[in-house]
C-alpha cells in the first residue's frame, strides 16, 4: 500500500517534503496533484521508476513521456530551444502548457520519442510541484492519472476512487486537498515555426493570443 502524505497546498510541511524527496531519490513512484490533472510521476533519472510509470500507464516504449522542469532556464538543459520558441515560451511559462522540443543528451531515451528524438516538457504553475522540483534537483515525470472510458476519453473521477485505484501501484500518494482535474495541458510542438497545436487544453485562449 502507498504512503499517503497530506500536505498544505501553499506551505507544504518541510518534513513531509523531505520524506517524499528522499523516496523519489530512491526510485519511488508517486501520485501527485499538478496545475492540470493528478499525475503519476517519479525522478526523471531513475530508470527503474520510469519503467514502472510506463507499466502503470500501459505505455509502449515508442510513446514519449512528459516531465516537469522548474524554469525556462532549466528547460534549456534538457531541450534545444530555438530563438522563436524561447520568445513564445517566455510568455507562457509557468503555466498549463506542454512543449514538444528536441531533446538533449540529458533526457533518457526511455522518455523520448524514439523516432523524432523529441520530448515533452512543462513548467507548472503549482506550488507543490515547484517545491518538489527545487528540493529534488531533477525533473519529475508527469503522466496523467486519468481513467479512460471506452472511447479513450478522460472520465470524471472522485479523488477517493483515484487514490484507491492506484494505492497498490504507486509508493506515494500526495494529497493537497485538491480534487482531480479533468482537462489536460495545451500541447505545442515547438520543433517548427510557427508551432503546431497538438492539443487545445487548459490555457489555450492565453496561448492563442501569442501564436
Amino acid at each position: 500500500m502507498a504512503t499517503i502524505y497530506e500536505v498544505h497546498p501553499q506551505t507544504p510541511q518541510t518534513r513531509r517534503i523531505d520524506e517524499i524527496v528522499a523516496a523519489l531519490s530512491n526510485g519511488a513512484v508517486m501520485l501527485y496533484p499538478t496545475d492540470t490533472v493528478y499525475a503519476i510521476g517519479c525522478d526523471l533519472k531513475s530508470k527503474i521508476a520510469v519503467d514502472r510509470v510506463r507499466q502503470i500507464k500501459r505505455m509502449s516504449n515508442d510513446k514519449p513521456l512528459t516531465f516537469l522542469c522548474q524554469s525556462l532556464s532549466n528547460i534549456s538543459e534538457y531541450a534545444n530551444v530555438s530563438d522563436p520558441a524561447y520568445r513564445l515560451m517566455k510568455h507562457l511559462i509557468p503555466g498549463t502548457y506542454t512543449f514538444i522540443l528536441p531533446a538533449t543528451k540529458l533526457v533518457p531515451k526511455l522518455v523520448q520519442d524514439p523516432k523524432r528524438k523529441t520530448t515533452g516538457i512543462r513548467v507548472p504553475k503549482h506550488t507543490l510541484c515547484q517545491i518538489l522540483l527545487e528540493n529534488l534537483g531533477n525533473p519529475v515525470i508527469s503522466a496523467s492519472a486519468h481513467i479512460q472510458d471506452d472511447d479513450d476519453e478522460p472520465m470524471e473521477i472522485e479523488k477517493a476512487r483515484l487514490f484507491d485505484r492506484l494505492d497498490k501501484l504507486v509508493d506515494i500518494i500526495i494529497d493537497d486537498g485538491s480534487e482531480p482535474g479533468l482537462e489536460g495541458s495545451t500541447i505545442l510542438d515547438m520543433t517548427i515555426d510557427p508551432p503546431e497545436v497538438i492539443r487545445q487544453g487548459l490555457g489555450w485562449s492565453e496561448a492563442a493570443a501569442w501564436l
